[in-house]
C-alpha cells in the first residue's frame, strides 16, 4: 500500500507541476510577489545554481504532498 501513496504524490505533485505552467498571464500583484519570492529564496539560498533551485523546489513539493496523503 505504501508504494502506491508515494507514486500517488508524484503523480499529483507533477500534475500541480505542469498545471502551474498551463496557467494564464499572470497579473501585475502575482508577478510583485514571484519578484519578491524570488529575493527571499536568492537571500536564504545563496550561490545555489538553476538546477540546485529546481532539484530542491522539487524536493519540497513532494515533501508537501507526502503530508497531505499522510494527513
Amino acid at each position: 500500500m505504501r508504494p502506491i501513496k508515494s507514486l500517488a504524490a508524484m503523480v499529483l505533485a507533477f500534475g500541480l507541476a505542469f498545471g502551474a505552467i498551463a496557467c494564464e498571464e499572470k497579473g501585475a500583484m502575482e508577478k510583485a510577489g514571484e519578484s519578491m519570492d524570488d529575493a527571499v529564496d536568492d537571500i536564504t539560498h545563496p550561490g545555489e545554481g538553476t538546477l540546485e533551485k529546481a532539484g530542491r523546489k522539487m524536493d519540497e513539493k513532494v515533501d508537501s504532498m507526502k503530508k497531505v496523503v499522510e494527513e
